[in-house]
């Protein structure tokens, strides 16, 4: 009868220690949010009004394509004015040189030198025309996807005012603040489980840690990080709440 009433206590005991084991090895989920890899608002570095759109809002755009560009009427005839004036240099220079080659008429030096100048300003002054133009045509930095436009045909726009967003979500971040307790497991290049609730169902994901701020909140505390997880699928909205799972 005594090794039982000892017995239940030892056993009490043991549970405790176990449910403790059991607490600690638990993960923690911290809440975190989605972000595109690449995020980027354009704008174009002259004033000017908008002269053709050719993509709509959520189309796929390549790097290089033509997303947005001003009207560029004037530039271009500016363009073809100055490679006339171009190619008439070039003929000048050319048929100088000709007669100089075959004696016949005398032709200084300078003469020469001074045609060659001549020629050397104005292809100087059709590459200065031809980059008006590209500087009133906005192309595409990435692979990605037009997220929004803030200007429509028609419409002007300021210098440096904001007229595209593109975004690429084929790779995406999970952007959490951690408790600074927790920053010793977090290193660069660590694999963590990602879970984003997409409204259609949860969407599991391992995420690789990309970057853990080198400073704390002074306000929380807490330590900012981000992991990249592979969206190729486009199963995740980017914007859409997360949640990242640490071990203890």
């Amino acid at each position: 009868m005594v090794a039982t009433r000892m017995g239940k206590p030892v056993l009490a005991m043991a549970a405790c220690v176990t449910a403790c084991f059991v607490s600690c090895a638990d993960p923690v989920r911290v809440d975190a949010i989605t972000e595109p890899i690449k995020d980027i608002t354009m704008a174009f570095p002259v004033i000017g009004v908008v002269g053709a759109r050719p993509l709509e809002e959520g189309a796929s755009v390549k790097q290089g394509q033509l997303v947005i560009e001003l009207d560029k009427r004037l530039e271009e005839l500016e363009v073809r004015r100055r490679k006339l004036a171009c190619d008439l240099a070039k003929i000048e220079l050319d048929r100088l040189k000709s007669l100089a080659e075959r004696n016949a008429i005398s032709v200084s030096r300078e003469e020469i030198d001074k045609k060659q100048a001549e020629y050397d300003i104005a292809m100087v002054e059709l590459e200065l025309a031809q980059e008006t133009v590209r500087r009133r045509q906005l192309l595409s930095p990435i692979d990605g996807y037009v997220a929004e436009f803030y200007k429509d045909v028609g419409e002007k726009c300021e210098e440096q005012q904001p007229v595209v967003r593109l975004v690429d979500t084929k790779q995406c971040y999970c952007v959490a603040n951690v408790e600074a307790r927790l920053a010793p497991k977090i290193k660069p290049a660590s694999q963590f489980k990602i879970e984003i609730d997409t409204g259609a169902g949860v969407v599991s994901r391992m995420g690789t840690v990309s970057y853990i701020s080198p400073i704390a909140d002074p306000a929380s505390g807490l330590l900012k990080i981000k992991l990249t997880f592979d969206n190729s699928d486009g199963a995740v909205r980017p914007g859409l709440a997360a949640r990242l799972i640490l071990n203890e």
